[in-house]
């Protein structure tokens, strides 16, 4: 297979891009380096089956000529992270939604299949736990910025559900639920590599709001086993799937483990989202996937543990 990974070299885009090169594929990244980094794909330059180019998917010159070599298009290229998206709100709304409107486009003149990367901030401030895909979303005032990431996000599943309506244009639709790993930078506001940083350096472990609220989190490696068998499953076409772990922890929890686990002296304290974020910044209290769908439709279970992650995390910043 012939792949484009738009944002491969970004957190969850460069571990596909391992994975897609190690099963024999060759890949193509397109990257403009906002929020990724060419150190995590530095390493496959000597790798015939890969190459790669710095440019924005805003570019649809660019875009076209890619996406015209290849098979399938991994399209992950988005404004991500809630501090990122809060301190560039329309660039984010830019990025994620005339981009996946360019990349749809040009993947439709070839009929490429498309795999679209969402999110679980897809579902807004639901009370209904576990989210299920058929769920109703439920969001804030549109003066929280927090909730324009959601509607971009949402926006771009309308437009893959409307090029598979009304032009036949194969695609699956990902919603990842916390995604953490090796790699990954808590610049802009990931809760791990910031929880992990902060304990190795001895500094204060900052928790955002009263941490009772709870999160699943889930190993890149799992994440990206589970896209690969939704894009070889026939059944996939055309759907929208929960992607993620359902091991439920709170952030007060989370943080405490990752000061055990490091052996850290810093105190866990608590401050305010607002000054976390913004004035009137809104949370949710749980987050959990429903992952029954891509269980029944490719057996999907995720098979790293919490605990093994925060090891994985913690052996890379020590790295």
């Amino acid at each position: 297979m012939k792949a484009l990974v738009t944002g491969g070299a970004g957190f969850i885009g460069s571990h596909l891009v391992e994975a897609l090169l190690k099963r024999g594929d060759k890949v193509s990244v397109i990257d403009d380096l906002s929020t990724g980094r060419f150190e995590n794909v530095a390493h496959l330059e000597d790798n015939p089956n890969f190459d790669y180019v710095i440019d924005t998917i805003l570019d649809e010159r660019v875009v076209a000529d890619m996406t015209a070599k290849v098979d399938v298009v991994f399209h992950l290229a988005a404004a991500v992270g809630v501090a990122y998206i809060i301190d560039n709100p329309l660039k984010s709304l830019e990025t994620n939604i005339k981009g996946t409107e360019t990349v749809l486009e040009k993947a439709n003149d070839g009929k490429k299949k498309v795999v679209l990367f969402s999110t679980s901030e897809i579902y807004g401030k639901a009370n209904s736990q576990p989210c299920k895909e058929e769920d109703d979303r439920v969001l804030g005032t549109t003066t929280i910025t927090r909730w324009g990431y959601s509607s971009s996000k949402a926006i771009d599943e309308f437009l893959a559900f409307a090029y598979h309506r009304e032009k036949k244009l194969p695609i699956v639709i990902v919603r990842c639920f916390n995604t953490c790993g090796p790699r990954q930078t808590g610049q802009y506001g990931m809760v791990i590599p910031r929880f992990v940083k902060q304990a190795l350096l001895d500094h204060p472990i900052t928790v955002h709001g009263d941490g009772k609220q709870t999160r699943c989190f889930c190993d890149v490696s799992d994440v990206v086993r589970g896209v690969l068998g939704l894009v070889d499953e026939p059944a996939a076409d055309g759907e929208v799937f929960n992607l993620g772990s359902d091991e439920e922890t709170t952030i007060d929890d989370l943080a405490a483990r990752v000061k055990e686990l490091t052996a850290s002296k810093s105190t866990i304290e608590h401050i305010p989202y607002e000054r976390a974020y913004e004035e009137g910044f809104e949370d949710m209290r749980r987050r959990v996937p429903d992952l029954t769908k891509i269980r029944e439709t490719i057996g999907y279970e995720p098979r790293v543990s919490l605990s093994e992650l925060l090891e994985r995390v913690v052996a890379d910043f020590e790295k």
